[in-house]
């Protein structure tokens, strides 16, 4: 069959990736057209349109591209019907995805959601656009289920969380090799600095996040690049106080690190599945931050702490992320009874999340759903 697959941001390319393998292996003649990234054309996709060109971060950067949207959104269409897929796949990304769907079903498409938007976080409203336009859901976070099925009716497959078969997948450098490539101390533990994807949290985030360095002589801190950014967007923060960078290489940064401070989003569940205890770090534009608190109506930000339905890790939101609260966080996780607790509660928070197969089981039901 011919699928459409439609992801926007950097953590949908790689669940996008899994998933496009997984429909190879359950249709082997498949004909693959995505939206996605670097990972979702090497696993066999073919790529219309990179993320890269439509990541806008916040209520104000998106004003300011809604020319750039409506013609993504145009293109989309005239490609999809150039296409004509037997299932078209949403991956998250909801804003541009539900307004594809809407149209999609009108035309006749098969949708298919892989990764539902947060609609549970926000705007719950948008359920009727999806009981409208999505043929059928697949959910990744065991509390999604229960919110669509029982409060309001409409039937989900909860698949499992793809982050476990991604870690799993990711082929991995033993410490050693890793830290001599990089030209990390050999002895000194890891802090990682894991700040986001896009260029303003970025920039936002690693100045409060270096802030706290010189707190901690006895380790060697480590950015994460983001595979959307250049390397020499890094190079200012990497002068004066040695800081050192690895580029396109989280995973591995993860599995040989001691703690971390990691800006809210997937990053913070992929820091837990490797079992490293982290702070939790978020600092966004004044004006959307408060339009944001208007309309979110979480407890907490991090889906750690979602899943858990308690605050299993520390979030430090905007006027709380300073340099003095994220030394005594910092400390607490490095050594001693509150880095211990936290390790027990990823324990849990892993049986929460269910076994393998996440991308394969999702795959199988859209095959079986044409």
């Amino acid at each position: 069959m011919k699928y459409y697959i439609i992801a926007g941001e950097a953590s949908g390319d790689l669940h996008g990736s899994n998933l496009i393998k997984a429909l190879k292996k359950e249709d082997p003649s498949a004909a693959i057209r995505c939206w996605g990234g670097d990972l979702m054309q090497q696993a066999g996709g073919d790529l219309a349109k990179h993320y890269k060109d439509m990541a806008f971060m916040g209520f104000l950067e998106v004003l300011m591209n809604i020319p750039t949207i409506f013609k993504n959104i145009s293109y989309c269409k005239e490609d999809i019907q150039k296409f004509n897929p037997d299932q078209i796949i949403f991956i998250d990304f909801s804003g541009f995805n539900l307004r594809i769907a809407k149209w999609a079903k009108e035309h006749g498409f098969k949708t298919n959601y892989y990764i539902s938007p947060q609609i549970w976080a926000s705007r719950e409203s948008r359920i009727k656009k999806i009981k409208r336009d999505i043929d059928h859901m697949y959910v990744i976070l065991p509390f999604e289920k229960d919110f669509y099925e029982k409060k309001h009716g409409y039937p989900v497959q909860f698949v499992g969380h793809p982050l476990i078969d991604a870690i799993e997948n990711t082929s991995l450098q033993d410490n050693e090799t890793f830290r001599k490539e990089n030209g990390l101390d050999s002895d000194k533990p890891i802090i990682a600095l894991l700040p986001g994807s896009r260029k303003q949290e970025v920039q936002k985030m690693l100045e409060v996040m270096l802030s706290v360095k010189k707190d901690f002589p006895s380790y060697q801190f480590v950015i994460a690049g983001a595979p959307s950014l250049p390397d020499e967007f890094y190079t200012p923060f990497l002068k004066g106080d040695k800081v050192e960078y690895v580029s396109n290489k989280t995973y591995t940064l993860l599995k040989h690190s001691h703690a971390a401070m990691v800006t809210s989003g997937t990053a913070t569940l992929e820091t837990a599945l490797f079992g490293i205890p982290q702070v939790v770090c978020y600092k966004g534009n004044w004006i959307s931050y408060q339009i944001a608190k208007r309309i979110i109506t979480l407890d907490y930000i991090s889906l750690v702490n979602l899943i858990m339905k308690r605050e299993v890790v520390k979030e430090l939101i905007q006027n709380d992320l300073t340099t003095k609260n994220l030394k005594t966080e910092l400390s607490k996780i490095v050594d001693g009874a509150e880095r211990e607790r936290m390790l027990s509660d990823y324990t849990l928070l892993k049986e929460k999340l269910g076994g393998k197969g996440a991308s394969q089981l999702a795959a199988q039901l859209i095959v079986e759903n044409v």
